[in-house]
């Protein structure tokens, strides 16, 4: 199994001195950021759908085995609420084919407020083409039954595993590959993970996914540069359990609590 590890995004201010070298001009983090890690999730095209050419200069800039997961316009997901989807994912593979190969799987995160719609779930999976991989992070606790799981399945889409100190999905496979996002920790400094809630979710990866599967991980605990600690730690804890993870920096190199 390989994990591809990273985090949900790469702009963050306080990452400088943290993690980028202060004196590294922001329009390199993206170049330093790759050097250091194979994936990233784009967190920002939720708010605002990058240009074509956006993500044109982002597949050039980063080096040939890098993987960009993608954040779904909320247009689709908040606005619309997965209705009418056609013209939504539409443009949105418009725009983030451009990543050529790069492009990894789409995340779709459901609102809280949106109660379970099968039928409008599976519309919207169906417009995906079979070689995007999707993934769904549901959000309303009506979801988790058996005909979500279901409709997952049908169409080869991941249930995104979600782990906050507000809630925690299920341990569902629905697909041959799998997504974790981390959302915030326990540890100190918050929102820090700890090792051995690290250490378990190593665990239940290696339990859950075999050989030839891709698992991709996600940390979105950006404050204070923890998500770039917690996932270099969890590339350590992943290797203790025989699991093979994509290249993170040393932990002792990031700097976290400022």
């Amino acid at each position: 199994m390989t994990v591809l590890i990273g985090t949900s995004g790469w702009q963050y201010r306080d990452w400088r001195g943290a993690f980028y070298p202060a004196e590294l001009p922001q329009r390199a983090w993206l170049e330093h950021y790759a050097a250091c890690f194979a994936t990233v999730e784009v967190n920002n095209a939720f708010y605002r759908l990058p240009a074509p050419g956006t993500f044109a200069d982002w597949a050039a800039r980063t080096p040939d085995d890098f993987c960009t997961a993608v954040k779904a316009s909320r247009y689709l997901t908040h606005v619309k609420r997965l209705r009418d989807p056609a013209e939504p994912v539409k443009r949105f593979l418009d725009h983030a084919r451009h990543l050529g190969p790069k492009l990894g799987p789409v995340l779709l995160q459901l609102p809280p407020t949106l109660k379970a719609d099968l039928a409008a779930l599976g519309e919207t999976l169906r417009r995906f083409p079979p070689e995007v991989r999707v993934a769904v992070e549901l959000r309303h606790p009506s979801w988790f039954e058996a005909g979500t799981r279901e409709v997952l399945e049908e169409h080869g889409a991941a249930l995104c595993l979600a782990d906050s100190q507000q809630r925690r999905t299920p341990l569902w496979r629905t697909a041959g590959w799998g997504y974790l996002r981390m959302h915030q920790g326990r540890a100190t400094p918050e929102p820090c993970y700890g090792r051995r809630a690290l250490a378990g979710w190593a665990r239940r990866l290696a339990d859950t996914w075999g050989d030839g599967e891709d698992v991709y991980v996600y940390f979105n605990n950006d404050t204070r540069a923890c998500a770039v600690r917690d996932a270099a730690v969890m590339a350590h804890q992943l290797e203790r359990v025989g699991l093979s993870p994509t290249r993170v920096p040393p932990p002792r190199t990031v700097r976290v609590g400022r």
